[in-house]
Order: structure tokens, then C-alpha cells, then sequence
């Protein structure tokens, strides 16, 4: 079971703790192996020049706090993140395993707007995973979900469930309601779209988080309100879906070389 915490827009790092602590004791309760909250969830996304200051290591006091809360709760954790690396900041996701394990590290490869390239630098992988609860978890953030070649990498790799922390705005809602259940239907995968929601300085972020099923079907869509939501990811569903709809054996890469 998967847990998508939309999280209101805050600025203080002690809210976004309490908000984590309370979303993932909530999750344990219902059953959920998963937790995952939106982009830039600890420290929120309009911060501007603040990047730098609250910055951290992939490994830093943050991932350890994640850690703990994790193994308390025997819940995974994907969490979005500013992460520091010597001089260089990169707009981050972590995957934290039940018992506190660092499982993988995704760096926002396509920055969007202003903001984001006056602060980050782009991520060069664009392929990051990790098996959990037999399942091969990707992770990619937000605006990577828009470019259709990012998500066909992955199914490519073979991820099963891919992660989406988000920081979608107005008036962009219909990638959430449109896009996101396409991507998941042409590449035979769950996709878990988490977004924030509420206003945010000059932004306003439009909630409906979702988990996108491969037959295009969102199996859970919050609203544009705070909430925390559960849904599945059937593995024996998912292969079924693939066996009835043979996307990737379909392909004629030959004929594609233009892309690129």
C-alpha cells in the first residue's frame, strides 16, 4: 500500500517534522509500506535564496531523523529534499527503507522556471531505483514526469512503481488529472504523483495527488486540500496489465533515432 501526503506549504522545518511524524504514524496504522510526500517537502519550495542554508548531505541530520522515524514506524519513507554536495545544490528525493536504510538518491534532472535554475543544478542520472516490497521503485521529480523519454526509461530499467514528489501550480492541474494517468497507462507502471498544496509566495499549488494505476485508472486522487491517501500497487495486476498491453516488446527503436 501506498501513502501520498499532500502537504500545505510551509516555512518552518519543525512543521514539516510534525506533519511527517503525524502522516507516517497515520500511514503505519492503515497498513501503508510506503509513505511518500512532495517536492522540497522539508524545507517547503519558495525559499529562494535560503537554498543554500538549508541544504543538506543525502546523509546529513535530516536523512538520520527520517531514518528513526522509519524504523519506528516499519514504514518506507520518500522524502524531497535540497541537497548539498560540496559547493553544488540539487533538488532531491531519498528513499528510506522500514528499517532506516538508505536506499536511493534521485537529483532532479529537467529544472522548471526561475527558481529552480537559479538554485539547482541538474541531476545527470536519469534512471535511479530500488527494490522494495517486491517491487523496483523509481524515483523522478515533478517536472521529469513531463518528458515522456524519462518515464519510458524507467520502464525500460524495469521500475514497477515510479515515485513523483511534486510541486505542481496553477494553472497546470491537468498534468496531475491528464498527463499522469497516460504516463502510467503507455509505460505499464504505477505512478505515485505527490504534490503540494495551497499558496506558497508567488506560487499556488494545486493538490491532486494521485496514484495512477497501468490501465490509466488513478486508483486514490486527493483533492486540493491537505489529506493523506492510500492506494495499491497490485504487482499481480500490474503483470497482467503488461501481458495485455505489450508497450515495450512493440518498440522499433531503429526507427527513433531521431529523438535524439
Amino acid at each position: 500500500m501506498i501513502c501520498c501526503a499532500e502537504a500545505e506549504s510551509r516555512w518552518l522545518d519543525h512543521c514539516e517534522a510534525r506533519l511527517l511524524r503525524l502522516a507516517a504514524g497515520r500511514a503505519a496504522a492503515a497498513g501503508a509500506g510506503l509513505l511518500a510526500t512532495s517536492e522540497l517537502f522539508l524545507t517547503g519550495y519558495a525559499i529562494g535564496d535560503d537554498v543554500g542554508r538549508l541544504a543538506e548531505p543525502a546523509d546529513g541530520y535530516s536523512s538520520d531523523a527520517v531514518a528513526e522515524l522509519a524504523r519506528r514506524h516499519g514504514l518506507a519513507v520518500a522524502y524531497g529534499y535540497p541537497e548539498r554536495n560540496g559547493e553544488t545544490v540539487y533538488n532531491s528525493v531519498q528513499l528510506i527503507s522500514a528499517d532506516g536504510t538508505r536506499l536511493a538518491n534521485y537529483r532532479k534532472t529537467h529544472l522548471f522556471g526561475d527558481f529552480e535554475h537559479g538554485q539547482f543544478t541538474p541531476g545527470e542520472q536519469p534512471v535511479v531505483q530500488a527494490e522494495l516490497n517486491g517491487l523496483t521503485v523509481g524515483l523522478i521529480i515533478c517536472y521529469d514526469v513531463e518528458f515522456p523519454e524519462n518515464v519510458r526509461a524507467h520502464a525500460l530499467a524495469g521500475t514497477d512503481l515510479l515515485v513523483v514528489p511534486t510541486a505542481l501550480m496553477h494553472p497546470f492541474q491537468f498534468v496531475a488529472e491528464s498527463l499522469v494517468p497516460v504516463r502510467a497507462f503507455e509505460n505499464q507502471m504505477y505512478v505515485a504523483y505527490v504534490n503540494r498544496v495551497g499558496a506558497e509566495g508567488e506560487f499556488e499549488f494545486v493538490g491532486l495527488s494521485a496514484l495512477a494505476g497501468p490501465d490509466g485508472v488513478a486508483r486514490t486522487r486527493a483533492s486540493r486540500s491537505e489529506e493523506l491517501v492510500l492506494a495499491d500497487a497490485d504487482p499481480v495486476f500490474l503483470a497482467a496489465s503488461r501481458e495485455a498491453n505489450p508497450y515495450l516488446e512493440g518498440r522499433r527503436p531503429g526507427l527513433y533515432g531521431s529523438l535524439v
